[in-house]
């Protein structure tokens, strides 16, 4: 299994271009052979917005399968004011 993806602190638009990039080079750093799930941690996410909600719903684009780490308060309450608490329910997993 290779390494977590880890979140920024910040997962908003601000960030979410350089985000974005660094999600990226992991995710073609990874091994196509290997048929686990993507770890992305989010426990770190403190502050969260559309942008940075998009910038993760996209992942749902993947051909591999991929999970959320412990993610935080912060984007839990982000994810259940946009109605994605079921969303990020199929993806999470505690940790």
């Amino acid at each position: 299994m290779s390494a977590a993806f880890e979140l920024p602190a910040e997962l908003n638009i601000y960030g979410a271009v350089e985000t974005r990039d660094a999600l990226l080079a992991w995710l073609a750093a990874q091994d196509t052979a290997d048929d686990q799930p993507l770890m992305i941690k989010a426990a770190a996410v403190a502050e969260v917005d559309g942008a940075g909600l998009q910038l993760l719903a996209a992942l749902t684009r993947l051909e591999r399968p991929w999970q959320l780490v412990a993610p935080s308060d912060a984007l839990t309450r982000a994810c259940a004011t946009l109605g994605l608490s079921d969303w990020l329910a199929q993806h999470c997993v505690i940790a």
